[in-house]
């Protein structure tokens, strides 16, 4: 009789949308048979959601930017990784990326990345070239690198990264995001304090810069002018809103993280993603599947998810044009109402179940108990050979000290994107 498939996932961050993402697929992974553990900071919510579930949580202590601590904390993951002997290491995020091959192959254990949001789009200048120079090497050291959307893919494809790459897009749970009408957001706002007649836009996600609320909050005015009812609600903490806070701007309701969006997505007349950069974000995938029109930038990820009749595309830190599609929604809703219902119907493509089998024949085929299945033929074969930027003869010590000099946690140090809510 065959082993179960022992994997550990190593996550960096614990909370938002990766962690959302960390906790399906371990889960589901149990589910299965396999021996899974997840690997993370301790905080946040993935460790409790682990454990809840019955998954093996084990405490991998690390910053969440890279930094002085990185070389211990790629010790402390490989030191877990011996413990645990998993058949295959899944790490997720761009910091739990660097740590795990930061000294090259952990153990000789079988290798997945998944980026969740490439490492150099939220950085600048030479720490932009150096996150890309580090992405193109340690790709020789991943067996597989899972992108969440083929604009995530394509981006590293652009930037030189050759790998193995897998395309599995993220997916969103058709039965806790069934459609709502509107009866359902009638029920949803007298939950929430919420007058029934208010023209509502939500932004969900994490109050930073990748996720340009600053760029809403600015538009809103405008929003205001044309509509005077109109209220933004922003859900979500993070580093930026004390400062957006102190703007005071009129009709912006800011709310503390939930544990689901579903009722404020559900209470919505439209949703708003303003960000700078995603890889396939899950809010987005959860309005489509409820039934809430979207207005997005027009970059890679959004873009995917964003078709003709199912919302409105926006050039990224475009207040203006931002403004002119929420307000055209909030005073037509008939607009609105129809881009919803042709949203849940758009969702059946996106459904978690799919995903999570694509994750799982991923992983078994990286561990060898079995071969890929026929949709991942494409994305496999998009980078035949490797691209060696230049790196292609430094061992552990010149390669790997030089970049991890330039991770360093000067002025220079960046937070990892975490595109994923």
């Amino acid at each position: 009789m065959t082993e179960p498939l022992r994997v550990l996932h190593v996550s960096q961050p614990n909370g938002g949308g990766v962690a959302v993402y960390v906790g399906q697929a371990a889960m589901d992974q149990r589910r299965r048979g396999w021996d899974v553990a997840v690997a993370c900071p301790p905080g946040g919510d993935l460790p409790e959601r682990c454990m809840a579930a019955g998954v093996p949580w084990l405490n991998w202590d690390a910053a969440r930017t890279p930094g002085v601590r990185t070389l211990p904390e790629s010790l402390r993951l490989r030191r877990l990784v011996r413990s645990f002997a998993p058949d295959v290491v899944h790490l997720h995020s761009s910091k739990a990326g660097l740590a795990g091959r930061l000294l090259r192959r952990l153990r000789g254990t079988p290798t997945m990345f998944q980026p969740h949001g490439w490492s150099w789009l939220a950085a600048t200048g030479s720490q932009a070239a150096f996150s890309r120079c580090w992405e193109r090497l340690a790709a020789h050291w991943s067996d597989a690198v899972i992108c969440v959307g083929a604009g995530e893919q394509s981006q590293g494809v652009d930037a030189g990264v050759r790998g193995a790459y897998r395309l599995v897009r993220n997916g969103v749970d058709l039965r806790r995001f069934p459609p709502a009408d509107g009866a359902d957001r009638l029920v949803a706002r007298t939950r929430l304090g919420l007058a029934a007649s208010v023209p509502l836009a939500v932004c969900v996600g994490r109050v930073t810069r990748q996720k340009a609320q600053d760029v809403l909050v600015s538009a809103w005015p405008e929003v205001i002018e044309r509509c005077p009812a109109a209220v933004l609600a922003i859900i979500g903490d993070g580093d930026e809103l004390e400062s957006l806070r102190r703007e005071r701007v009129a009709g912006v309701r800011f709310v503390p993280a939930v544990e689901s969006p579903r009722d404020w997505l559900t209470a919505s007349n439209l949703v708003v993603l303003p960000s700078r950069w995603e890889g396939l974000p899950l809010t987005a995938l959860e309005a489509l599947a409820i039934g809430r029109p979207i207005v997005g930038t027009d970059i890679p990820g959004i873009a995917e998810i964003v078709r003709p009749g199912l919302g409105a595309l926006v050039p990224a830190e475009d207040p203006g044009a931002l403004a002119a599609e929420i307000a055209e929604r909030l005073r037509c809703p008939g607009i609105a109402e129809e881009e919803g219902r042709a949203g849940a119907a758009a969702s059946a493509a996106y459904d978690l179940s799919g995903t999570l089998e694509l994750l799982a024949a991923v992983t078994r085929d990286v561990a060898g108990r079995g071969s890929a299945p026929e949709s991942l033929d494409n994305s496999r074969a998009v980078a035949g050979g490797l691209v060696h930027a230049g790196l292609a003869g430094a061992g552990d010590g010149a390669g790997v000290v030089g970049l991890y000099g330039a991770f360093g946690d000067g002025g220079g140090a960046v937070t990892p994107p975490n595109s994923s809510r």
